[in-house]
């Protein structure tokens, strides 16, 4: 059968912009169906929500996965599933019903599916039921059911406890679910199905893309267990990998800090089995926004197969950052393994003053929706009596924002120059080499209202 399904799940949808998640990669693999005959009962939802386009291309996804596993069982699109292996249909809305019995026609398979009308509601614990009753229990072949629905139960028992029965039983199952207007609970659909779940379960919004999801799922399940697996997932440079778990087949390494590597010997070759890597990755840049996690993810393996993982994306919340004055243009450069000697051209600068740079950020807490803000910042020096000396005063005004609750705003590059020749240090070190201890005190305030004043002490 090949890589049967990937996967790639995060476990949240929204960070703070330092924030962490925890990101899931999945594998299943099983042994080639020519030589390992299977039976395999599609279970397809057709609910009145399945009305118009959804069920059209539903059609449209089975008919293509009628087909490659008609070719994969003997060679041929010959309009026969070959080499002892099964396709059954089961649709279902209110009741579910076996539309065939386990059959090699394709030509009835077709039918079959081409038949179906969309109308009423959606009993997921028949669908189960009925579909797992078309295996034989006698048969050594192995057993798959394939679950596709676009909607949430809404008739008849809990589902969970018939899937679990039918999985008991040694029957694996795979869920194939369209989000549609009653939306679709995906915890439920990794309940149903074969461990682990991120390999056994697909979700998509767009019906458009059924068709790829039952053609991907069929074309996996014809190929051999896969073996030398490798995969290279490099993740978005907004973020850094953490920490790498030990996934639960084969090795992963980091290969520098936004770059990883899964090792699998192999995978699926004696019977259907999967492989799960977790690890963590944190926010680093300071922009807010919806960042997708993968920068890239390459697969590959002996056999050949086929790989697609998804790209989950997470929003990235940095609160609001105002920059009043310009901050330094950064430049990137590489300096290459075994380089003992780098020459990189930074560009050109001018000089602001003579003496040292102090760069200072600072956050203004809760500022509400259309409010201005002023605000102060005063830079003392503090010499070795406890005396203050002026170093500079500097001061802005921050725009109103339009959130809908008031928010944090960082305020960054606020930028002094202490020239040398005015240092009242009493430390033992003079001119760039002593320690300097400064005081600044940031004034915030909504224009036309009281002010807020706060001390910070700060030492270079």
């Amino acid at each position: 059968m090949g890589i049967t399904n990937s996967n790639k799940q995060i476990d949240t949808l929204q960070i703070g912009c330092d924030g962490t998640l925890k990101v899931t990669l999945a594998l299943s693999a099983a042994p080639d169906i020519s030589s390992n005959p299977t039976d395999i009962v599609l279970v397809l939802d057709r609910s009145g929500s399945m009305t118009g386009s959804p069920l059209t291309n539903l059609k449209a996804g089975a008919d293509t996965f009628i087909d490659i596993i008609d070719e994969a069982t003997d060679s041929s699109q010959d309009g026969n599933i070959g080499s002892g292996s099964h396709i059954a249909i089961v649709s279902f809305s209110d009741t579910a019903v076996a539309d065939t019995q386990l059959i090699t026609s394709v030509a009835d398979l077709k039918a079959a599916v081409n038949a179906l009308s969309a109308s009423g509601l959606t009993n997921h614990a028949d669908a189960f039921s009925v579909a797992a009753g078309l295996f034989d229990p006698m048969s050594s072949n192995a057993k798959v059911i394939v679950m596709f629905t676009d909607g949430k139960t809404t008739s008849g028992p809990p589902p969970a406890p018939v899937a679990a029965a039918a999985r008991a039983a040694g029957i694996v199952i795979y869920c194939i679910g369209l989000i549609g207007a009653d939306g679709i609970d995906v915890s439920v659909l990794n309940d149903w199905a074969t461990d682990p779940d991120a390999s056994h379960v697909a979700v998509t919004p767009d019906d458009s893309e059924l068709e790829d999801l039952f053609a991907d799922l069929a074309a996996n399940i014809s190929r051999p267990g896969a073996t030398n697996i490798v995969i290279n997932e490099v993740i978005n440079p907004d973020f850094v990998i953490t920490s790498i778990l030990l996934p639960t087949k084969g090795t992963a390494m980091s290969i520098n800090p936004t770059t990883l590597q899964w090792k699998i010997p192999e995978l699926g070759v004696s019977g259907n089995e999967g492989a799960t890597l977790e690890f963590y990755i944190r926010h680093i840049s300071q922009s807010s926004g919806t960042k997708p996690v993968n920068q890239s993810i390459t697969y590959s393996d002996t056999e050949g197969n086929s790989v697609t993982f998804p790209d989950p994306a997470v929003k990235v919340d940095c609160g609001i950052t105002v920059t009043p004055e310009p901050c330094p243009t950064p430049v990137n450069f590489t300096v290459d393994g075994c380089e003992d000697y780098t020459v990189v051209d930074l560009g050109d600068t001018y000089l602001e003053s003579t003496g040292r740079i102090v760069e200072l950020n600072v956050t203004v807490r809760s500022v509400c929706p259309y409010k201005r803000v002023a605000l102060g910042i005063i830079l003392t020096e503090i010499d070795c009596n406890g005396s203050e000396h002026p170093r500079g005063v500097k001061t802005f005004t921050i725009p109103a924002h339009n959130y809908p609750a008031c928010r944090d705003i960082l305020v960054k590059c606020i930028r002094f120059v202490l020239p040398n020749d005015l240092s009242v240090s009493c430390a033992a070190g003079r001119g760039m080499c002593g320690a300097r201890n400064l005081r600044a005190r940031v004034i915030a305030h909504n224009i036309d209202t009281d002010y807020k004043c706060c001390d910070t002490i700060v030492t270079v």
